[in-house]
């Protein structure tokens, strides 16, 4: 389990508003700290790892799980800069 310093709720939200709302949130986080992203579109999956990379943050883990509303996604990215 990753422990998140901030926590981004993106639900109901789908591409790309979960990736610019976590581009605002990051910049209000201190270099080390580790923003969670929730999310139920699972192009989450690949459009946050592709972000990280562009942006130079660190992708340090993603979490499936089912709900009664379908697959939620979690995202945790740590600001490097």
């Amino acid at each position: 389990m990753i422990q998140a310093d901030v926590k981004l709720d993106t639900l109901g939200y789908f591409c790309p508003m979960p990736i610019i709302m976590t581009l605002k949130k990051i910049k209000e986080l201190t270099v080390g700290q580790v923003l969670e992203v929730v999310s139920d579109d699972e192009g989450i999956k690949k459009d946050m790892p592709a972000w990280c990379d562009t942006t130079g943050h660190q992708m340090v883990g993603l979490e499936e799980e089912q709900a009664k509303s379908g697959m939620i996604y979690k995202a945790f990215v740590k600001k490097t800069k």
